[in-house]
């Protein structure tokens, strides 16, 4: 597998945890353990080693949000709703949405989003560079999918190389970031294969 694409069913990507569970709660505080059993509440965290493309359909809020966040590239429908809803209820962020927001949408944009847990919706989303792209109703998923199998169609050491060293730049100082970038000389051997068959294909062309 190359790429992936994550999306929710039944209309909605997704609208975070469930508060019905959390009002069932019999404490007002967390036990000493709870950081231990529960660090994060679903897999937003994670770090993916091949691209992933979020379907997003409905509301992507609060946790939801956070989810939409782990991926590389987020398509919307023209219907989406994001925001941090969380924020109405007393709810805080947790799974990676104070640290992936900012770094997607700016600081100012994601404290706007942050602070108030007002509705954005794709057309704003879009602007501010929240999703790449706005997909017809009913094409989500489809159009993910082309962009995972266009991504997928390229080579894949060189791409994935160069994805590792856009993440590490954000964590890393100029001069560390432009040594990594440079290590991706050991895909030499593709970037070879690569340039020998566009040649191959221009004198074919030209031949026409």
């Amino acid at each position: 597998m190359k790429t992936a694409v994550l999306y929710g069913e039944g209309g909605t990507f997704c609208a975070g945890y469930d508060l019905e569970s959390v009002s069932k709660a019999e404490h007002q505080s967390v036990s000493e353990d709870f950081f231990d059993k529960y660090r994060y509440m679903g897999p937003s965290i994670m770090k993916l080693r091949k691209p992933l493309i979020a379907a997003i359909e409905g509301y992507a809020v609060a946790g939801g949000l956070e989810l939409s966040l782990m991926a590389d590239l987020r398509i919307s429908s023209p219907s989406a709703k994001f925001g941090v809803f969380c924020r109405r209820v007393g709810v805080p962020l947790i799974d990676g949405g104070t640290v992936r927001l900012p770094r997607v949408i700016g600081l100012g944009r994601a404290l706007d989003m942050i602070l108030t847990g007002r509705e954005v919706d794709a057309g704003e989303a879009l602007q501010w560079g929240l999703v790449n792209r706005i997909a017809d109703e009913g094409k989500v998923i489809d159009e993910a999918v082309m962009l995972g199998k266009l991504i997928a169609s390229h080579p894949e050491m060189c791409m994935l190389a160069d994805r590792d060293s856009t993440y590490y730049s954000l964590d890393h100082t100029e001069e560390e970031s432009f040594a990594n970038e440079f290590e991706s000389c050991k895909v030499l051997a593709e970037s070879i294969k690569g340039a020998k068959k566009f040649v191959e294909d221009k004198k074919k062309k030209s031949k026409l």
